[in-house]
């Protein structure tokens, strides 16, 4: 049986994996589907749901549906590109220590566990406290979203590599012990390409497995820094920043703050359930 045909018979993963399309549908056609998030609506602040604004109004006017929208872009948006690069960088280490052995095995399993060692959070909030300004970039460069985005990202992916490098050398292990790969070694085959063709392969399924587990992780990740104020920053929308600014208004309008913890819940939630099932999907023992 087929993963897909096995995907096809868990209807929570089904459902998981529909929630997470549909967020993502919403998110990329936000532009076209809501208004500019930072109209601001200062005779309208705080309103109560309405056809106008279905779920109400912020703190200054401005619309919470379309910032929600606008924002879900943005926390989607890091935690993929997070996720991805994180898996790429944990699945290139993990194969080259486990089919490399001896010392290159030894010295990066021993960075892979000093990573994980450090305290993630407090880590993560002393390297998003750095000033890229003293890098020399240029004002435009700094202030625009790509460079936002992509700096929440490269942070992030920085110490969310381990646990994909350790499972993928795990698998290398196990993997590079089987005739095919022995076969490829004597007919002269170069590392690269056992690593590539006979090895990666193999591993590709639990490192899907592990990366999309991680993209709950990651979203929680950045909510956090963002409400921290040291993600993404204002007047960028993302679901942190949203909570953040829903601070002060809590006990007046506390759904304000309502929507953008729903939606992180929900997307944290789908990402787990999605995964679980993939893993079992996955799982040749069954």
């Amino acid at each position: 049986m087929t993963v897909l045909a096995r995907l096809r018979g868990d209807p929570v993963a089904l459902v998981a994996i529909a929630l997470l399309l549909a967020l993502a549908v919403a998110a990329i056609l936000a532009p076209w589907l809501a208004p500019d998030p930072e109209s601001l609506d200062l005779a309208a602040m705080l309103a109560a749901p309405s056809l106008a604004h279905p779920l109400g109004t912020d703190e200054l006017g401005r619309d919470v549906a379309s910032r929600l929208l606008h924002g879900g872009r943005v926390s989607l948006a890091v935690a993929a590109a997070t996720a991805l690069l994180a898996g790429l960088t944990g699945t290139a280490l993990g194969l080259l220590s486990g089919y490399g052995g001896g010392r290159l095995d030894a010295v990066l399993m021993r960075l892979t566990d000093g990573v994980m060692a450090l305290p993630l959070l407090p880590l993560l909030i002393v390297l998003a406290a750095l000033d890229p300004a003293k890098l020399g970039l240029a004002p435009d460069l700094l202030h625009s979203e790509v460079f936002a985005v992509g700096r929440i990202v490269v942070i992030v992916a920085l110490v969310g590599w381990t646990q994909v490098a350790r499972l993928v050398r795990a698998q290398t292990l196990a993997v590079k012990a089987r005739d095919h790969v022995r076969a490829a070694r004597a007919i002269g085959a170069g590392p690269v390409r056992i690593m590539l063709r006979h090895i990666l392969p193999h591993v590709a399924s639990p490192v899907l497995v592990a990366t999309t587990l991680s993209v709950g992780h990651i979203i929680l990740i950045e909510s956090a820094l963002s409400f921290l104020g040291l993600g993404v920053q204002p007047p960028l929308a993302s679901w942190g920043n949203m909570l953040t600014g829903a601070i002060g208004t809590i006990w007046t309008s506390p759904a304000a703050a309502l929507w953008p913890g729903l939606a992180i819940l929900l997307t944290v939630l789908a990402c787990n359930l999605a995964g679980d099932g993939l893993q079992r999907a996955c799982d040749p023992r069954r």
